[in-house]
């Protein structure tokens, strides 16, 4: 059988690199299981998560990548030329790989890819993640062939396109977490405190900023880290790019605290195993991203959600109103992030077991499961 061809593109965020890695692992299993050879190669601005891509067997390609404005900026003539060189780039890469078909996420550097691919009249398939779609997947949209999304909201940004909803797919160790676990042994939920060296009878706080929108969030952690210790454990994302500087202010922060504070108490960059993170939380605050959010259905957790403001569209804002719709989680606006009123929401929901649970069952009534199978399943069918 012939070799079944696929390009991977979008930008280079997490919200971007992770569905396409959940899709690309059960592309590789399903032609695994059908005896179709795959190779895969990812097309698209350069990412801090380029690792994580060439370790699922991608091959990795950077073109030049300019962000789409519908605004005046000074930006806009640098990036400009920057989509012109990458789509010439696209053409290229394209050319000498010859995919069976391309799935973009959108994003920056996507288009370019995207517009190659017409280009060439290759099968065209689109993810949109979140409620209301960027400009550039409303571009690439219209070139699709297929279209699949996460929210139900946005079909009717795509008027008689080929659209499927099936909700976000999100990473494998999320997905599969409960197949890790032993039959028959210890609470995952206690495992995963002792882990991290929480006390098993107290709650704990996981706190996510997300690849973009981490630092106000670790703002606002540093000013009521005191106020949010006196009833939580807390677990704490701080973002790669932010890792030193909070260090640093952690360090001053710390540095006439005791054992005890220092222990209920843990920060890190990234987790390498979101899931353990997640298992450890009772509940979590974290921003409105697509991927945030079905990660959270996912492990069932009940979340307070603070939607970046200067998200395109205010799509985090959409988000967010659309998950607490289902009573899984409430939402705080970035000018309503105030230490006693969240401590208050916070303390609302763990003090009140119904209430913790039903939130956690709405949760994972949200939660689709089958979404990264539904997407390979639909590249597998281009291979000729």
């Amino acid at each position: 059988m012939r070799e079944l061809r696929i390009i991977l593109t979008g930008g280079g965020s997490g919200g971007h690199i992770f569905p396409l890695l959940a899709v690309a692992q059960r592309l590789q299993e399903q032609a695994d299981n059908f005896g179709v050879p795959l190779r895969m190669k990812y097309c698209g601005p350069m990412s801090e998560y380029a690792q994580e891509i060439v370790d699922n067997n991608i091959d990795f390609s950077v073109i030049f990548s300019g962000k789409l404005r519908r605004y005046w900026s000074v930006l806009n003539i640098i990036d400009v030329p920057k989509l012109f060189f990458g789509y010439l780039q696209a053409l290229w890469k394209l050319f000498w790989f010859m995919p069976d078909a391309v799935f973009s996420k959108g994003g920056p550097g996507s288009l370019a890819v995207v517009l190659a691919a017409k280009f060439y009249f290759i099968p065209i398939v689109i993810h949109e993640s979140d409620s209301i779609p960027g400009l550039t997947n409303k571009i690439s949209g219209s070139l699709a062939k297929k279209i699949f999304l996460a929210f139900a909201s946005a079909e009717k940004y795509f008027p008689g396109k080929d659209v499927e909803i099936v909700g976000n797919p999100i990473r494998k160790e999320i997905s599969e977490y409960q197949n890790r676990l032993p039959a028959g042994g210890e609470d995952p939920h206690l495992t995963a405190k002792k882990d991290f060296g929480f006390d098993t009878n107290q709650p704990v706080l996981l706190i996510l900023g997300g690849s973009q929108g981490a630092e106000k969030l670790n703002s606002f952690v540093s000013e009521n880290l005191s106020l949010l210790l006196q009833d939580f454990q807390v677990l704490h994302q701080v973002g790669a790019r932010n890792y030193e500087t909070y260090k640093n202010e952690y360090q001053f922060m710390a540095k006439d605290w005791g054992e005890v504070e220092k222990i209920r108490y843990h920060f890190q960059a990234f987790f390498e195993d979101i899931a353990d993170a997640l298992a450890a939380a009772d509940i979590a605050i974290s921003r409105a991203g697509s991927g945030s959010i079905f990660e959270l259905a996912a492990m069932g957790k009940p979340a307070i959600l603070v939607p970046l403001n200067l998200s395109a569209n205010d799509h985090q804002k959409e988000n967010a109103a659309i998950f607490s719709q289902t009573g899984a989680a409430i939402v705080i606006q970035e000018e309503n992030l105030l230490g006693n009123l969240v401590l208050e929401e916070l303390k609302k929901i763990i003090q009140d077991k119904s209430l913790l649970e039903k939130m956690s069952a709405a949760a994972m009534s949200f939660y689709r499961p089958e979404a990264a199978q539904i997407i390979a399943k639909h590249l597998l069918t281009y291979v000729q």
